[in-house]
């Protein structure tokens, strides 16, 4: 839909934003494509949040990497049902994406330049670079500050969910040049042979036993004395799993299953994997390394690592903490309040995990502010979708300890019938778009 036919009626409506992240982004663009004026706040960069360094919208920082692309798992499904939706993100990730296997994974600067090009220029949303230390309550205002919200905000959202204190902890792994790497221990594969787009640094069990030693007698970065760490499950800082036990990183981000060192024509006893993290292939991440353990032990430890004994580090691990809200009571299907129906979460803030989810968030929010902002019904896609069962999820006051979830096919309805095991994720899919088909065609048609 362009500027030019979108209907005069809503052209001096407006709506608030609080965040420039994937959800806020996301959420902005929904909005505008509605024919709703948006304005879109962004502290950045009069004032950065410990982990962010550029002033660009839509920035990464945890992974270059947005997941499954195949639409037979459910963040696959999720970006195919963001991408119906005329998604910003995934219209941004498509036009950057990097090589990694079966997964969709960005250079990230590109695509956050990418968002922050479309966005500026959009004539519907105006951009500000000033922080926000609460919201108003009687403006339609979506509130995506993301798992590092700044602390006045983050008090001010207390206050309104009567939640305090609810964060967990996320870490992030380190970058290594390609230029440093030892390439003549290190091989290229994806595993089971589909393609050749991972780094895979082997090791033999001697170099694993002398490898875990190091990491279990590293020093980590201390919390704070009023930080209690509640780390959530799927990105557990690399530290963390190895505590478990000897072997745990063998059945993690070290399991060499699928992989076969050329040089010996066997599978390793261990195997950490790099992933590209630009086009031009000259930054990898390791995967799966997120980290809290301080710098000078990172460089240590991490260069016991097969292949990085030379590597130079372009960025380190970090601990930094996750804000977000226990939702379910407080948020309703459409993702507001249920108490001030005027302010909107959106992002991992919410209470999803993981790129994808965040802005698949930020896409309901938009859609619905900017309907509330021209007094139309509010709308929640089928709980079919892979875009429902999260919003199922952040709604189900029958959960005991709610945490943030990643989609996935546990949070579907079941489907009727016995389906085998390897052809389930392509009958959810096919569900799925048949339902968002029919909703979109009832609820959205123009």
């Amino acid at each position: 839909m362009t500027t030019e036919n979108r209907k005069p009626k809503t052209e001096n409506r407006c709506i608030t934003v609080i965040g420039g992240g994937l959800a806020g982004s996301e959420a902005a663009w929904q909005a505008a494509r509605r024919g709703v004026r948006v304005r879109l706040f962004e502290m950045k960069p009069l004032k950065f949040s410990p982990a962010h360094q550029s002033p660009f919208l839509g920035e990464l920082v945890c992974s270059n990497s947005l997941r499954a692309e195949g639409r037979e798992s459910a963040v696959g499904l999720l970006k195919e049902e963001m991408r119906r939706l005329n998604s910003l993100i995934m219209a941004a990730a498509l036009a950057t994406r990097v090589p990694a296997g079966k997964a969709l994974a960005v250079d990230r600067g590109e695509f956050a330049a990418h968002i922050t090009r479309a966005l500026e220029a959009e004539p519907l949303v105006e951009i500000i670079r000033e922080e926000v230390a609460a919201p108003d309550p009687e403006a339609t205002t979506i509130i995506a500050t993301g798992p590092l919200t700044s602390e006045p905000l983050a008090e001010a959202l207390g206050k309104l969910s009567g939640q305090q204190n609810l964060h967990f902890y996320d870490a992030i792994a380190p970058i290594v040049a390609a230029e440093s790497l030892d390439m003549q221990k290190i091989f290229r594969a994806s595993r089971y042979g589909a393609g050749d787009d991972y780094l895979n640094c082997p090791f033999s069990e001697a170099e694993y036993a002398a490898f875990y030693e190091a990491m279990m007698h590293a020093e980590q970065a201390p919390l704070k004395p009023f930080e209690e760490p509640r780390y959530f499950e799927g990105c557990l800082p690399v530290e963390i799993m190895a505590a478990r036990g000897f072997r745990t990183l063998l059945f993690g981000p070290m399991k060499p299953v699928g992989l076969t060192d050329p040089k010996t024509g066997r599978q390793p006893f261990a195997v950490v994997q790099l992933r590209c993290e630009n086009r031009e292939g000259t930054l990898y991440n390791l995967v799966g390394f997120q980290t809290k353990l301080k710098y000078g032990e990172q460089e240590r430890v991490f260069r016991l690592i097969p292949g990085l004994e030379q590597a130079e580090f372009v960025r380190l691990g970090s601990i930094h903490r996750n804000t977000f809200i226990h939702s379910p009571g407080i948020l309703s299907a459409y993702l507001n309040f249920l108490q001030y129906p005027r302010i909107f979460l959106a992002g991992q803030i919410s209470g999803v995990e993981g790129y994808v989810e965040s802005a698949a968030m930020g896409m309901l929010a938009g859609i619905n502010a900017a309907r509330q902002a021209v007094s139309r019904s509010l709308i929640t896609p089928p709980r079919e979708t892979a875009l429902g069962a999260l919003i199922a999820h952040l709604t189900n006051t029958a959960t005991k300890d709610f945490q943030p979830m990643n989609v996935n096919f546990g949070l579907f309805p079941p489907l009727e019938g016995r389906i085998p095991k390897k052809l389930r994720g392509a009958a959810y899919a096919e569900r799925a778009l048949e339902a968002l088909a029919e909703w979109i065609d009832r609820e959205l048609a123009e």
